[in-house]
């Protein structure tokens, strides 16, 4: 089950099936992705995506999956991919809150939203070898970046997870804090990007993508930061922004 939530401009997307871990089946995914398209809808300044209990995401839902007629890439390439892709293009920023398990799609999710804090003792990676299947939904792409292809492999052979607070001292995520102080540390960081400067965050959410998926390089990418501050001198928040400056004031955004 997918619950959504809005209040005050932020969206809180839970994962609600605890007893599993929050694994996903297609109808699953396909209520995550109603729940992303139902935010954007309502116009909300940030999203903040979380699991219910004790793990985020342990990946796919395969209790009731039968090797012999399991259509993989139906599920990973029609149902998965667009998914990640449409939470990677959401057009405000996106937080998520990590604890226990984030394994296989779950890994994908994270991967796929811009800001991921985990929990100390969270357990990452690819524990797929005891099924013979492979890591999934972006896992290698990120590992081989952040971690380099010997480390990457070295998880995938052995199966062994690695913590929250190992991930991110090795760059995989944002931030680590402690497991009872996760939720509201994230969604205290969440709600106050739904009120700061959406329309200049949502042009460096643009600019990263094409930094990390077409390989931009520093003169591009800086032609690019011009272009988009050209356009943010006519919005209401780049005026507000000034205005409060000036007068030695807080800011007071509206995300226009």
């Amino acid at each position: 089950m997918i619950d959504l939530t809005i209040d005050n401009g932020l969206a809180e997307v839970v994962l609600n099936a605890p007893k599993k871990l929050n694994s996903l089946d297609e109808a699953a995914l396909a209520q995550l992705e109603g729940a992303y398209r139902e935010a954007e809808a309502a116009g909300v300044r940030a999203l903040l995506l979380r699991g219910e209990g004790r793990g985020f995401c342990a990946g796919r839902d395969i209790s009731g999956v039968t090797p012999a007629e399991d259509d993989v890439l139906g599920y990973l390439g029609d149902k998965v991919t667009p998914l990640l892709r449409r939470m990677a293009q959401f057009p405000a920023p996106t937080f998520a809150a990590v604890q226990g398990a984030c394994l296989g799609v779950g890994l994908g999710l994270a991967i796929a939203t811009d800001v991921v804090y985990v929990a100390e003792d969270a357990k990452i990676g690819s524990p797929f070898a005891s099924l013979g299947a492979t890591l999934d939904s972006g896992g290698h792409a990120l590992f081989v970046e952040r971690l380099g292809a010997h480390r990457t492999l070295d998880l995938i052979y052995t199966a062994e997870l690695i913590s929250g607070a190992e991930a991110v001292a090795a760059g995989l995520f944002s931030r680590a804090v402690p497991a009872a102080e996760l939720v509201e540390f994230t969604r205290g960081k969440a709600q106050k990007a739904a009120a700061g400067a959406t329309l200049a965050f949502r042009e460096s959410k643009k600019l990263v993508a094409q930094i990390r998926d077409e390989r931009i390089g520093l003169w591009e990418s800086l032609d690019a930061e011009n272009r988009a501050q050209a356009a943010l001198c006519a919005s209401e928040d780049y005026a507000e922004g000034f205005a409060a400056f000036q007068a030695k004031r807080t800011p007071s955004f509206h995300g226009r």
